[in-house]
């Protein structure tokens, strides 16, 4: 969710900021110069930074030649230079004469922003769509296409909770499971949402898509709780809270499936301080001990996590 929070925090910035174009040049500069720093944000933060990028490119449009003139010499010859004696001239009335290249672009131009207009139209239609298809080309020439991680919003959310047992035997009854909690993802119900930029919990950004999808197609899930079990301390690192810490590493761990979403304010939960509402979905990994992964990691090739 703190995801999706942020990615919607970056479309509503920008299109917060985006009428300001049209309120003339002085606003338009400013939203050159939000924008262009507003990516720089995101840039520093390490997250989809290419995307990035390419959003300051058309950002640059904001800025007319006068703002832009210092990045230019005055030198005799040079482009500045050129382009003041042709805008002398304009002021003095004298039409210049139309190039023939002039007249090759301006076709050229023009051919290619139809070409554009026709090829967004489906573009357009599936944006309005309630269910739009993302990253998805429309065209065999892939000149306009669709991006994005998000097609929607959910209000619900899975989430992979860690736990962990010093019980002999995983299927006892009366094994008494604790709770691993990282330190932005949704876990502790009481615990307010963190806010993540400019920092980015790659972790905990990951383990929230392998909740998509099954162990056996995330198998760095049981390398991460082999190094749990090991009680490493680059992997607790990542932890922002160790239920076994300053005790013995725990015997077993086992991955939960939950399904996840935001208590209503004024409502019951909210009132006992509960931030979230989880409903079990069911196991997402079994119980798995250090012993019993050996073969998993020498298979893979993964060093084998020595006990603390």
């Amino acid at each position: 969710m703190q995801s999706l929070h942020r990615a919607g925090g970056a479309v509503f910035y920008l299109r917060g900021t985006s009428f300001f174009i049209f309120m003339g040049r002085r606003m338009c500069i400013i939203h050159g110069i939000l924008q262009i720093l507003f990516q720089v944000v995101l840039i520093i933060s390490g997250n989809l930074s290419f995307l990035n990028w390419l959003t300051i490119v058309p950002s640059i449009a904001c800025f007319d030649d006068a703002c832009l003139g210092f990045l230019f010499s005055s030198k005799e010859g040079c482009v500045k230079d050129q382009v003041l004696k042709i805008q002398a001239k304009e002021a003095a009335g004298q039409r210049l004469p139309l190039r023939y290249g002039c007249c090759v672009r301006k076709v050229v131009n023009v051919t290619f922003g139809l070409l554009i207009t026709y090829l967004s139209i489906p573009v357009v239609l599936n944006l309005l769509n309630s269910r739009q298809v993302m990253n998805t080309s429309f065209n065999p020439l892939r000149i306009v296409n669709t991006y994005g991680a998000f097609g929607s919003i959910t209000r619900e959310r899975t989430e992979i909770i860690f736990q962990g047992t010093s019980s002999l035997d995983p299927n006892d009854p009366m094994a008494v499971w604790e709770e691993y909690e990282f330190k932005c993802k949704p876990g502790d119900l009481k615990r307010r949402p963190c806010l993540i930029s400019p920092y980015h919990y790659r972790l905990d950004w990951l383990m929230w898509f392998a909740a998509f999808q099954t162990y056996e197609q995330n198998e760095w899930i049981i390398h991460l709780a082999g190094k749990l079990l090991a009680s490493e301390e680059a992997a607790l690192s990542l932890i922002a809270f160790n239920p076994f810490e300053g005790k013995a590493p725990p015997r077993w761990i086992r991955g939960e499936h939950f399904k996840y979403k935001f208590s209503q304010p004024g409502g019951k939960h909210a009132s006992e301080g509960k931030w979230w509402i989880r409903k079990r979905i069911g196991p997402y990994f079994p119980p798995v001990n250090l012993q019993g992964l050996k073969k998993f990691y020498e298979a893979r090739d993964w060093p084998y996590p020595k006990q603390n």
